[in-house]
């Protein structure tokens, strides 16, 4: 792994272990479609290809965040519920 790939991991790990957590929300792309968050998903494409050549796959990634945050917008999803790798949407009853 190159200085630059390394420099990007680290940075990434830190926003997934201190700010991640506090934020108060889950990437939309993981709840509306299942599998690794963004941060995850970018962090495995800079360690696999570096960071000139992650630079793409990272941009159509957030995109297609971007694209499932309008589609969960839309509705009154209030969770989601893995059940074998299939995301479940569900809300809870009004009271």
């Amino acid at each position: 792994m190159t200085r630059a790939a390394a420099a990007v991991d680290r940075l990434i790990a830190r926003y997934q272990t201190g700010l991640s957590p506090r934020k108060g929300w889950s990437c939309a792309h993981r709840v509306a479609h299942g599998g690794s968050s963004c941060s995850a998903a970018v962090r495995e494409l800079v360690v696999r290809r570096g960071v000139v050549r992650a630079v793409l796959p990272t941009a159509a990634r957030f995109v297609a965040c971007y694209q499932a945050a309008a589609l969960l917008a839309q509705t009154d999803v209030q969770g989601v519920c893995c059940c074998g790798g299939i995301p479940i949407p569900f809300r809870f009853p009004s009271r």
